[in-house]
């Protein structure tokens, strides 16, 4: 037996032998060379600005988590790096580094660009319009984000929604609103369409980013300010330098923030990229409103029971000024801008109609909770 076998293994490992020899030692070495020198293709490098202090909670920690999600979904092909406002550009300057390439994202607020833009406002929040469950229901499925592409498109920018804070405060005052007499002269930090109502009532609104508030109200530089709500308030120390705090917040009932990409930056990514920042977009967008729907339950307690904020409601006679003085603002800004009037005529459309749904729906749970 032994011998019948050594003849079939000299065939086998002759045949293995020959099979070698059919590459030239050129060939054979050209296979191993390219072998060695492959490598993964380097990852693309994105820079984010932002309006907010370096992970603020909810504005500022909202685009970190972005980040992270985008190069963890595509395993470290993007990666981008985020800077709080004043660390590459100060924050009022965030829609000019992203369209002109410098950086190839930012996250903002539409309402800040109203010199350059007077219709961005409306992508942020109209006072007495929308909460944050409607204009997200205006914006993916109502035709809101078209008309804000539209808008942003002859800047080379893509906007996409960023998140909500869900209905805001009215603010911190450091004296007592009895009546709209109260609002003469009120130097008061108040952006957007929420700034004019406010000058219609003998207000003088403010810009001022967030970092700048607590000193500003500290010092008698303004005499009030909104920013958003308990968690946020607390953040920044507002309740050590007004001792008011108003409700309800009638001028952002549902503050809508913005992503802003360079459409050039966008194109050039791959498909399955750009898929996946549109979805990490998508999935912030939402995470923000859940957070600050937990956590300014928690922030309120802390004002109330630790702090013993003075939390009152503004009178109805204020309120029903500030509403009528909206009415006559809109319609002056619709009059003035024929893009504004283009998006008002679709956001009112579908005001309207959610109005009609919301009131036998989510107003007549919460009248009988």
């Amino acid at each position: 037996m032994k011998n019948k076998l050594i003849p079939w293994c000299a065939i086998f490992f002759g045949f293995i032998l020959s099979g070698c020899g059919d590459k030239t030692p050129a060939e054979q070495n050209q296979v191993t060379t390219h072998s060695a020198v492959y490598e993964e293709p380097a990852p693309i490098k994105w820079k984010l600005v932002t309006s907010w202090p370096k992970n603020y909670p909810g504005l500022g920690t909202a685009p970190e988590r972005f980040a992270k999600n985008v190069e963890l979904m595509s395993n470290g092909r993007l990666k981008i790096k985020v800077y709080g406002a004043g660390e590459m550009v100060p924050g009022f300057e965030v829609f000019d580094t992203v369209s002109a390439g410098t950086a190839q994202m930012g996250h903002s607020a539409a309402y800040y660009w109203k010199g350059k833009i007077p219709a961005a406002q409306f992508f942020t929040a109209i006072p007495f319009g929308m909460n944050a469950q409607e204009v997200n229901g205006w914006l993916h499925h109502g035709g809101g984000l078209k008309l804000w592409q539209d808008l942003y498109a002859p800047f080379n920018l893509i906007p996409a929604a960023g998140g909500n804070t869900g209905v805001q405060l009215a603010g911190w005052f450091k004296k007592e609103i009895n009546s709209v007499d109260d609002l003469q002269g009120l130097k008061m930090r108040i952006p957007g369409l929420g700034g004019e109502v406010l000058k219609k009532l003998g207000g003088i609104p403010v810009s001022l980013t967030g970092g700048d508030l607590f000193t500003a109200l500290q010092t008698g530089a303004i005499d009030a300010t909104e920013w958003v709500g308990p968690y946020n308030d607390l953040a920044f120390g507002l309740n050590k330098a007004a001792e008011f705090y108003y409700y309800s917040g009638w001028h952002e009932p549902g503050a809508n923030l913005e992503f802003l990409i360079n459409k050039d930056a966008f194109n050039a990514l791959p498909k399955d990229l750009q898929a996946i920042v549109t979805a990490a977009m998508r999935v912030a967008n939402t995470d923000m409103l859940d957070e600050y729907t937990a956590r300014n339950n928690e922030a309120l307690e802390q004002l109330k029971n630790k702090y013993h904020v003075d939390i009152r409601p503004l009178p109805p006679e204020v309120m029903a000024a500030l509403k009528q003085a909206t009415a006559q603002v809109m319609q002056e800004q619709i009059a003035a801008d024929p893009k504004m009037n283009e998006i008002w005529q679709s956001y009112d459309a579908f005001l309207q109609q959610v109005i009609s749904y919301h009131t036998i729906s989510e107003k007549a749970y919460y009248l009988n909770r």
